[in-house]
């Protein structure tokens, strides 16, 4: 049994050939030329003699601008340019380093160490301090705590979201600097 290949539908409607309805068209051809201002008949008669279809890429304009490209290949290059804007966006995201209140200083360098590497390669860090049982009540040395992480992590990243509580946990957000 073979596979069929899953086709490419585009999300917006083109019209094409018939299904053109104005009367006086622009045309343009393959390669991007401008032919110029046509009757719809006219250019119908110029795609069956290329064997290529009339496909409408702006409707709105007056007249509608129509293109002499085959459908397939239209909407495979759609496709292509589609990939590529998805290629060129850069997407973040945002890493999770836990700490706890009364951190050694060697495991919190550890710690920072990979949350360096972390900002070097473009993603947030969210420095999750999180109080357990009567820990609550010591505040301040996650505050400290905290603030230690700033203060080594000046040189490469800047404050995002400043520390705040949220229910039992500390929170700092930074990402890289410009």
């Amino acid at each position: 049994m073979q596979r069929r290949r899953k086709q490419y539908k585009p999300s917006v409607f083109y019209r094409r050939n018939y299904q053109i309805t104005a009367q006086t068209i622009r045309l343009i051809a393959d390669d991007g030329r401008q032919i110029g201002v046509v009757s719809r008949e006219d250019a119908l008669k110029m795609s069956q003699d290329q064997n290529v279809d009339l496909v409408e890429i702006g409707p709105t304009a007056i007249p509608p601008v129509v293109k002499l490209i085959d459908y397939s290949k239209f909407l495979y290059q759609l496709k292509k340019k589609k990939q590529e804007e998805k290629k060129k966006t850069q997407t973040s995201e945002t890493k999770q380093i836990q700490l706890g209140p009364f951190i050694d200083d060697h495991d919190l360098d550890i710690k920072l160490k990979r949350a360096d590497e972390f900002i070097k390669d473009g993603d947030k860090v969210k420095f999750v301090l999180k109080f357990r049982g009567r820990e609550i009540t010591k505040k301040e040395l996650g505050e400290e705590v905290l603030k230690k992480v700033m203060e080594k992590m000046q040189s490469v990243a800047k404050v995002e979201k400043d520390m705040h509580m949220e229910g039992r946990q500390m929170i700092l957000v930074m990402s890289k600097l410009k």
